[in-house]
């Protein structure tokens, strides 16, 4: 586990659909979706105590000296409906694709995560050492979301209305991977504006996973998180919009997006540890300015700033989004100078209504 620098660790569990949509759904009158919702907001609520608890006992990792991988480390596991972790072991690193279209997805997903870290970032894995990739699918019964653990990925099946299996989505594999290499890294306390700027972090991982998988530029990207997770009954294009949060889905059961992308509407809550699937929004649509502004690939420039800021030290683990700006403008004159990226971070910022000077 990383730990911060006060040698406090944060826990973390981390889920891809936000307790606020399984809660709506848990309410419809149908049967065939209040059900699967309920329990998953059930079993997301052991899994949360149990990460709370094993991490508050939990001590570092110790790696062992050697060169460090330049090539991924994975395993896939099954749960065959189950909820015990990791599952039967059904595919190593190496190991020719399976019959089951789930284990390729998640096998093909990590992998890309892990190259667009080493090639676009120099960074072995999510630790920066090579760690091992672990992830399990089948997980429980119709169960409607994918997490991680701090320890490894889990895949739900999803319950065939409202969502589909969450494998079928590579952003959303690394949006929850990338929530790993925020603990390795900035460590960022998962509540108000430092969780939704976790959970920020890790939708901005996961649209950059797809655009270099897909070869895309900013400009071509969609910059929708979980494009095709939704099934077809769904009203709606994605869990989020990176690009105009708010808009991803206004469905009669699903209900409205209620992603703020500016300062002016901000969402003052205490649920959901203070709204960070929410507000992660604001910092969503100002990475998606940056990246449109400066164009080409989206992880060559606006992602080498994310990364550096993520990386670079400096970043407290309490950090709200004016603290995260502002270290976003500094990281961009550092590495390119008061030239047109430093211009554009602070035009970002600027226009979802975020100061970036004290």
């Amino acid at each position: 586990m990383h730990l911060r620098t006060d040698g406090e660790l944060n826990p973390v569990f981390c889920t891809i659909v936000p307790p606020h949509v399984l809660d709506h759904l848990s309410r419809s009158a149908d049967t065939r979706l209040a059900d699967p919702a309920r329990r998953t907001l059930a079993a997301d609520a052991l899994r949360r105590d149990h990460r709370r608890i094993t991490a508050l006992a939990a001590t570092p990792i110790r790696h062992t000296a050697g060169a460090v991988p330049s090539k991924p480390q994975r395993i896939l596991y099954d749960c065959e409906t189950g909820t015990t972790l990791p599952g039967v072991k059904v595919r190593e690193e190496g190991d020719k694709p399976t019959s089951d279209a789930s284990v390729n997805r998640a096998y093909a997903g990590l992998g890309a995560t892990f190259e667009l870290l080493l090639s676009a970032y120099g960074r072995s894995s999510i630790d920066g050492r090579g760690l091992p990739l672990i992830g399990s699918v089948h997980y429980g019964r119709e169960y409607n979301n994918a997490f991680f653990d701090g320890e490894q990925m889990v895949f739900g099946d999803g319950d065939g209305e409202i969502f589909l299996d969450f494998t079928v989505a590579v952003d959303v594999i690394a949006h929850e991977l990338a929530h790993g290499l925020t603990q390795y890294t900035a460590n960022l306390r998962y509540e108000g504006q430092s969780g939704a700027l976790n959970e920020s972090v890790s939708d901005v991982i996961g649209s950059l996973v797809k655009q270099y998988s897909l070869g895309q530029s900013a400009e071509q990207a969609d910059w929708l998180i979980g494009a095709g997770l939704l099934a077809p009954r769904v009203s709606g294009d994605a869990l989020r919009s990176m690009k105009a949060p708010g808009t991803a889905y206004d469905d009669d059961v699903l209900g409205k997006d209620p992603q703020p992308g500016s300062m002016d509407d901000y969402i003052e809550t205490e649920e959901d540890n203070g709204g960070v699937h929410l507000n992660s929004g604001i910092p969503n649509r100002a990475f998606y300015l940056l990246a449109t502004a400066l164009g080409g690939n989206a992880w060559e420039r606006a992602g080498q700033i994310w990364f550096d800021v993520l990386t670079g030290g400096e970043l407290t683990a309490t950090a709200d989004f004016a603290e995260f700006a502002r270290l976003t403008v500094a990281a961009a004159g550092a590495r390119f100078g008061e030239a047109d990226e430093r211009e554009a971070v602070l035009k970002a910022w600027s226009e979802v209504g975020v100061p970036t000077r004290t």
